[in-house]
């Protein structure tokens, strides 16, 4: 069925698809970068264009499905169903397969100067960091690359929510990597994170409570430079097996938040805005109490060290406009910026705090949610 709008000569279709075919063609847009009617709208030409015969595509257990179609080729398209004998909805189906077999999957650049790397940091705890982290992540690898999560939280809210254990203080860690006090390789103690849709893509570096005393294990090192890099050196070893390195920070502004900066500068030989910085804010006031502490350490970093850090933007987390006036107006503040600029906005929506109560990606919990959507399109601004 259609109903029409004038407002741009398209129809606004409805039908049912699989719901694996649909979220393909979700995650495929987002990734090329093109409006799903637009892909849609690409796909029903091809068919129309194409002779056939095409390969059945099973339609059972669909769900509903609408984009909007210009008119002209809508109508058009009906009457084709009709004279080749194809129900609408499977020869919908059909068209957009053809889109997508025309515009697969891109394969992730890799460059000499190492993987992409993203850390995702604000000093105020609970606006969010490991959200947007840990859903990040989960788009970057449903959309094909091949991700490491590190949890550099000693509190291990990333570790917990995906349901995996942190790992043990009388064991191995990236905190005793950093300090020289290693036992084993740092990649026997990468977890891969289950869930279908990331085809063993994404992996976690869990945290460990002994990064509590990491600021003070760095502060009195005799080595000047390894107070910032012992977080680069230490993933070095794992790094050039992944295309994206996701660090999500502790609320602090410590040594271990000076090591997560200098990890996301610029290094030599890279692209400009290739790697950096994700802040993740409140529309509230105290968030932007953090993040002027937060800005401050990190111009003082780049000072010093004579270091690039891009920043990608802000993603407003957790927003309600029904809190009135206080959200609303901070809102606003935090898009007036032009530089960084605001990225996103996660609505408070129940689909991540229920991901986190049942202990699975939100992406594998709640695929078809806005929440993973944004998260998506997050993924399609920062990919390099």
């Amino acid at each position: 069925m259609s109903t029409e709008t004038s407002a741009d000569n398209r129809d606004k279709v409805v039908t049912k698809l699989p719901a694996a075919l649909r979220r393909e063609l979700k995650i495929r847009a987002a990734t090329v970068g093109v409006d799903i009617q637009d892909a849609v709208t690409a796909g029903v030409s091809a068919w129309l264009e194409t002779a056939g015969p095409f390969q059945p595509i099973d339609t059972s257990a669909s769900t509903s499905f609408s984009t909007y179609v210009p008119s002209d080729l809508y109508k058009t398209f009906r009457i084709a169903c009709s004279q080749r004998e194809v129900p609408y909805n499977q020869g919908l189906a059909q068209a957009i397969r053809l889109w997508l077999d025309a515009n697969p999957r891109r394969q992730p650049v890799r460059l000499p100067t190492g993987p992409q790397r993203i850390v995702v940091a604000n000093q105020k705890g609970g606006v969010g960091k490991t959200a947007i982290s840990n859903g990040t992540a989960q788009a970057l690898a449903e959309a094909g690359h091949r991700v490491l999560i590190v949890d550099f939280d000693p509190q291990s809210h990333l570790t917990l929510q995906l349901g995996i254990n942190p790992l043990p203080i009388k064991g191995d860690s990236l905190a005793k990597n950093m300090t020289g006090e290693r036992s084993s390789d740092l990649r026997d103690l990468l977890v891969e994170v289950p869930g279908e849709a990331f085809e063993g893509r994404l992996f976690v570096l869990p945290a460990c409570t002994d990064a509590f005393l990491l600021d003070a294990k760095l502060v009195t090192s005799r080595d000047v430079r390894v107070k910032e890099t012992a977080l680069e050196k230490a993933l070095a070893v794992v790094e050039r097996e992944f295309d994206v390195v996701i660090v999500d920070c502790p609320p602090s502004l410590g040594y271990a938040m000076d090591n997560a900066l200098y990890y996301a500068r610029t290094r030599d030989g890279e692209p400009k805005g290739r790697s950096g910085l994700i802040i993740p804010v409140q529309a509230e006031d105290s968030s932007a109490d953090a993040y002027i502490m937060l800005r401050e350490q990190i111009e003082s970093l780049c000072d010093d060290l004579s270091i690039d850090i891009h920043d990608f933007g802000f993603v407003v987390n957790l927003y309600d406009s029904r809190k009135g006036f206080v959200a609303t107006s901070a809102l606003k503040e935090w898009q007036a910026i032009e530089e960084p600029a605001v990225i996103a906005i996660v609505h408070d929506l129940k689909d991540q705090r229920e991901a986190v109560r049942v202990k699975k990606p939100l992406l594998s919990h709640a695929p078809d949610s806005e929440q993973a959507d944004v998260m998506r399109e997050i993924a399609r601004r920062i990919a390099s």
